[in-house]
């Protein structure tokens, strides 16, 4: 019984499949002819051939292109910066050398106090350079090096030995001349 419906199913197939082939190559045909269009328009009479100027060759020579242009074609002034931020900045000036030294010297507490207001507590001697230990008005310490800068004249520690720090201060008198003034700090005598 299976064996029958097998073959009549194969057959059934069969018979699907080759009406399919049909249909496929019906629908092929090359032959068939298409809708037909709608009428051209008559050709145009001479006339009208006559009245329409022929364009003359041109070659590349005899083309003249205009100059680019000398402005710039875009104009952006009126739209946004899209890589500038949206809150607006301050522009800061950037100060020069000399005045950015004298800035930073004055904001410190160093600089802001006479030389002569310090107060030397003691000093560190050894083989490459000695140090000095001092302290301001507000009790507040530092540690000296030769070369550095102390005091409001910006005095230069030009040396330090046993005996005290020296301070060499340069400032500008009442003339505009230039004067040296040399402070020594001394250690307070043991009592």
């Amino acid at each position: 019984m299976t064996r029958q419906l097998i073959q009549k199913n194969s057959r059934m197939l069969s018979f699907v499949s080759l009406l399919t082939v049909a249909m496929l190559v019906y629908g092929c045909n090359k032959n068939e002819k298409s809708a037909p269009i709608a009428a051209s328009p008559a050709p145009p009479s001479s006339k009208q051939q006559a009245a329409r100027p022929i364009q003359k060759p041109q070659t590349s020579t005899s083309i003249k292109l205009s100059p680019p242009p000398t402005s710039n074609q875009f104009d952006f002034s009126g739209k946004k910066d899209p890589f500038k931020p949206d809150a607006a900045l301050k522009q800061v000036t950037a100060p020069a050398p000399d005045d950015f030294k004298k800035n930073l010297q004055g904001r410190l507490p160093i600089h802001s106090f006479d030389v002569s207001q310090f107060r030397l507590i003691g000093i560190i001697t050894s083989a490459k350079e000695n140090k000095a230990m001092v302290v301001d008005p507000n009790g507040k310490g530092y540690v000296l090096k030769p070369g550095m800068t102390i005091g409001k004249n910006d005095g230069r520690v030009k040396a330090i030995n046993s005996n005290g720090v020296d301070v060499v201060e340069q400032f500008k008198d009442d003339s505009g001349r230039v004067r040296k003034e040399n402070i020594r700090i001394t250690l307070p005598r043991k009592q």
